[in-house]
């Protein structure tokens, strides 16, 4: 699916690719994740095992998108369900050391059946993915002794007849 999200005067289009943590995702991997900006892990706060796919799904991801500084590649934790709170089985402690764990990932406890924090997590996708696009437009220099000029073809000789 696809969020636009309104940022300053720019009107930013994300595409969103929910996997849902199926394995049959796995071997398709690096054509979901080329030319992430960022990527969003989400997990559901009612399950402890959905919390323990979290590190093999960003592991996974950074295996397969080859980021330069994997450490510092952009990625925000989502912990779903926060409408049904009572049934939490993730202790917010697990989740605060994950995330100090890894670079201080952001983390929002959001519910996606009542919109609940989304428009502040996305916000902060829309911020990373900008962040990120620019350091590496900044990066960017191009390899100047292999770039190969297209050569005009010969021309053709015109035949008498």
């Amino acid at each position: 699916m696809t969020k636009s999200v309104q940022k300053n005067d720019d009107l930013i289009q994300l595409q969103l690719w929910d996997t849902a943590g199926a394995e049959k995702y796995h071997s398709m991997g690096s054509s979901f994740y080329r030319g992430a900006e960022t990527c969003i892990l989400v997990f559901d706060i009612t399950d402890n095992e959905s919390f323990k796919n979290v590190e093999t799904w960003r592991s996974e991801f950074l295996n397969q998108l080859n980021p330069n500084n994997p450490d510092e590649y952009p990625l925000i934790l989502i912990g779903n369900k926060c409408d049904i709170q009572q049934d939490t089985q993730v202790s917010n402690e697990l989740i605060q050391n994950y995330c100090k764990e890894h670079n201080n990932l952001p983390y929002f406890m959001c519910s996606a059946k009542d919109n609940i924090n989304l428009e502040e997590a996305f916000n902060k996708v829309v911020e990373m993915a900008l962040e990120n696009a620019k350091k590496n437009e900044d990066n960017f220099v191009p390899d100047v002794k292999n770039l190969k000029l297209e050569q005009e073809p010969p021309k053709k000789k015109k035949c008498c007849r």
